[in-house]
């Protein structure tokens, strides 16, 4: 699964990278440890262009009864994702980015667990692959998201048995098209980042909590 990653990069830097329309007056600070149920950065289309939107992280499914369903929500696995009904919707014509430069597991050393991160061989933010929808309640719309995880590479393995599907810079607008309908070439896209062009390192046990949202998550320690 995901379950916590991380945008420290400048909003601007970021916009450059992925070519994305933002409203100027929202502002986006560095962000060390997100969480699920927090507000994260996406990026959809609007038929023709990028447009980046935040969005709460935890699906939560147009036709759902209770908005809390979200909190388990966070993450859609490739292999299913176009069959659960949470998920096949918005799998049709509901794909959005989600950016981030690193993102967080854990591996069980024993009793305990030592986070790790990942991140790319040139330290450079990268897009998850997301889907995202709308649910209405008194009509106050809530724009949630989630993200797919996939098979892990040789890097994440080390680590955990699942890890987010990277999208290559060449899916992205095939991704975003909601004309594309092709289910077996998009579920193609959702395959393990290459190994060779990551890293991971393990980090403080402050990233346990959320309300640790600091910049020394990012820094590597010695590893145990």
């Amino acid at each position: 699964m995901c379950g916590r990653f991380s945008l420290t990069t400048n909003i601007f830097e970021v916009q450059k990278q992925f070519d994305f329309d933002f409203n100027d007056e929202i502002k986006i600070n560095p962000r060390f440890n997100i969480a699920p149920s927090q507000q994260v950065l996406t990026i959809g289309s609007d038929g023709g262009n990028r447009v980046g939107t935040m969005m709460k992280w935890g699906l939560v499914p147009f036709w759902s009864k209770d908005v809390k369903i979200g909190y388990k929500m966070i993450n859609a696995r490739a292999e299913s994702v176009d069959e659960k009904p949470s998920f096949k919707t918005p799998f049709k014509s509901r794909r959005c980015l989600i950016l981030a430069d690193g993102f967080y597991e854990w591996k069980k050393e024993g009793k305990n667990k030592q986070p790790f991160r990942f991140v790319l061989q040139k330290e450079t933010p990268f897009a998850f692959a997301g889907l995202w929808d709308r649910w209405d309640k008194d009509g106050e719309p809530l724009y949630t998201c989630t993200i797919i995880t996939t098979k892990p590479n040789k890097v994440a393995e080390e680590i955990h048995d699942r890890m987010p599907v990277i999208l290559k810079e060449d899916a992205y607008d095939i991704w975003l098209d909601p004309k594309m309908d092709d289910t077996n070439y998009l579920k193609s896209l959702l395959a393990p980042y290459p190994a060779r062009e990551m890293k991971a390192y393990p980090v403080s046990q402050i990233v346990n909590s959320p309300k640790n949202d600091v910049v020394e998550c990012l820094s590597p320690i010695n590893s145990m």
